[in-house]
């Protein structure tokens, strides 16, 4: 048995031979098998990738719930349960509801299939444009959009892992604008629109017409409302084909905010600018000054910002405003600045004795306040001092150069105290002097627009549109913005007298309602809140007409007001959105029905569009009706 310690013989060699292709062989076999099941596994999840075409895995844990659409609403289930992994926003979209905001009021065809889309791939063909302005507002405003789309897309949780949905698509936007060269918003802009969007090989063809840039921005706001993120599948996705045909019911669909009572920055400003437009708003009516602070500097009466701002850092400059404005166009909004006169002024005009210009305003900060004015401070100008409209003229020149809008205009007119002005001018009847201010005070507009006055000036309802005085004033050159009560018998009269009218009823539209008094234990000054139905459901120009019949009736439009004595930055947003989306769809389709079934998922959908946008918009039930939408209805 010595062998172990011998050369090997040729039998023992041929022996390990033959052994080590026989462990040959079994590798190879073992190889063949372990390829064949890894064939098999992979056909086996193309195949499940079929029934669940948008799964993803969320840091490699399964997504809890799946949402299915049956009987046209979108049902949520275990997704264990289920062999169909689809995400609530792709059912919401794919599902029976169009999910635009606001509802177009023309036809709408949707596809009920998707297709994966990333931002960048979007891109713009302009085919036709009436000037360069024109062109230049377009590629800005579609940057715009693209960037919001961009937004959308990063809002994609980091540990989501694509899912084999297909390659993205290009989408090539094609915008033809045959009409006003002119790209600001006038009152007889034309906003509408029309949209087709169709697979063209590889990529998605969109073409969007339009009478006017602002209709051409509109179609932008609606095809980035065609595309979602898709949670389960880490991705932008698109309706794959669309026919819309939209335009709005009124040309006036604003906004108010009141930054004087409280102080707002310009990103805050911009963000609901943003948010508005998001919404088809077109009008931000800035209500800039008031009593307590005139925080707006001017070049052309820099004393107003130094004598009534809260503070350097309370200011708005005029490279501020400008960039608002800037913003605004893109987004298809005007700015209507407000200099509230003659009454709601305050310390910001007590500067005349010292400049030798005299009084250009009484009763600033009188006591006891509430025999003077509403809500302290009081004050009101001097109407029978030659310097105070030298000042408005300069005034209104500045804010319509700083603007671009000279076809609108609103003086403001409310409140005005008949006992202050009694008891400086004993010789004269104060409405007397009401009618005089305002006449005096059209005429500096006049000058500060070229000498012409703007298409509509618009005043607050007041004692002034009231008979008798209402029948003293020119309909042909005043409107009125009505802030009363609807079924007040005055804010009818203007309809009746047929003035051209913004509705801006403090029991349906008012936003600062339903806080309480800030002065006293009260329920404040106009009463219960106000939700998104009552907002949504409000349509004063249905009321029972006259006897006239309803010609006579001329809305242009309405506006929200936010009112900001118990607001500050922090809260705008959920004061705010979605309220104020309500009244977007009211002014822009007017539909007949009220906050119909569909109308909740619709705004819910919407309010998660500005929640990536920003916008810190309240809730509108809570995150389990989001999920079961139809069970809370």
């Amino acid at each position: 048995m010595k062998w172990w310690g011998e050369p090997l013989g040729r039998s023992a060699g041929a022996h390990l031979s033959r052994v080590g292709r026989l462990r040959r062989a079994l590798v190879l076999l073992g190889a063949i098998a372990c390829t064949a099941a890894a064939l098999l596994y992979w056909r086996q999840q193309t195949d499940d990738r079929a029934t669940r075409p948008l799964h993803s895995l969320l840091g490699g844990i399964e997504p809890q719930w799946s949402w299915v659409c049956r009987n046209d609403r979108c049902e949520r289930l275990l997704a264990a349960e289920t062999n169909v992994l689809q995400s609530l926003a792709t059912c919401n979209m794919l599902c029976s509801s169009t999910q635009l905001w606001p509802q177009p009021t023309g036809p709408v065809s949707l596809a009920t299939a998707a297709v994966p889309v990333r931002a960048k791939g979007f891109n713009l063909q302009i085919l036709a444009s009436p000037s360069r302005e024109v062109t230049d507002h377009l590629s800005d405003a579609f940057a715009l959009m693209r960037d919001d789309l961009k937004s959308l897309e990063r809002s994609a949780a980091g540990d989501i892992r694509r899912s084999d949905i297909g390659a993205p698509r290009d989408v090539v936007v094609r915008v033809a604008v045959n009409g006003s060269a002119d790209p600001r918003l006038r009152l007889n802009t034309d906003e509408s629109y029309k949209l087709t969007m169709k697979p063209a090989g590889n990529a998605l063809a969109v073409d969007i017409t339009a009478r006017s840039f602002c209709g051409a921005r509109h179609g932008f706001e609606t095809l980035s409302q065609l595309v979602w993120l898709d949670p389960y599948a880490g991705s932008l996705l698109i309706i794959e084909a669309a026919s819309i045909d939209d335009a709005p019911k009124f040309n006036f669909r604003g906004l108010l905010l009141d930054t004087a009572r409280n102080y707002f920055p310009v990103n805050d400003i911009i963000r609901t600018i943003d948010a508005m437009a998001a919404c088809k708003l077109n009008t931000f009516h800035w209500h800039v000054s008031d009593s307590q602070s005139f925080p707006l500097r001017l070049a052309s009466a820099p004393q107003l910002a130094q004598h009534g701002a809260y503070g350097p850092g309370y200011v708005y400059t005029t490279n501020d405003v400008k960039a608002i404005v800037r913003r605004a166009r893109l987004r298809g909004v005007r700015i209507l600045i407000e200099i509230d006169a003659p009454a709601h002024v305050g310390r910001a005009w007590a500067w005349g004795p010292a400049a030798g210009v005299g009084h250009l305003a009484h009763c600033v900060e009188l006591e006891p306040w509430s025999a003077y004015c509403g809500e302290p401070p009081c004050g009101q100008l001097n109407p029978r001092n030659p310097h105070v409209y030298d000042i408005l003229e300069k005034i209104y020149k500045e804010i319509i150069d700083l603007t671009g809008v000279d076809d609108i205009f609103h003086l403001g007119g409310d409140e005005v105290s008949e006992r202050c002005w009694a008891q400086h001018f004993n010789d004269t009847d104060p409405m007397e002097l009401w009618l005089d201010f305002t006449r005096r005070a059209m005429l500096a507009l006049e000058k500060a627009n070229g000498g012409k006055a703007p298409e509509l000036t618009l005043l607050w309802s007041s004692r002034l549109t009231r008979t008798p005085y209402l029948e003293r004033l020119d309909k042909r050159r005043y409107g009125v913005q009505v802030w009363g009560a609807s079924r007040w018998p005055e804010s009818r009269a203007v309809l009746d007298a047929g003035f051209r009218t913004i509705v801006s009823h403090v029991d349906a539209w008012y936003l600062d309602c339903g806080f309480g008094s800030w002065r006293d234990s009260s329920d404040g000054h106009c009463g219960p809140y106000r939700s998104w139905q009552q907002i949504y459901e409000h349509r004063p120009w249905i009321e029972e007409m006259p006897s006239t019949g309803a010609k006579s009736w001329k809305v242009e439009g309405g506006a929200v007001c936010q009112w900001t004595e118990q607001l500050s930055p922090g809260g705008l947003d959920d004061r705010l959105w979605p309220r104020t989306a309500a009244l977007a769809e009211r002014l822009w389709s007017d539909r007949a029905e009220g906050a119909a079934a569909d109308m909740y998922l619709r705004l819910d959908t919407q309010r998660s569009r500005l929640l990536v946008k920003g916008v810190r918009a309240a809730p509108l039930w809570p995150k389990w009706c989001t999920h079961n939408p139809h069970a809370c209805l």
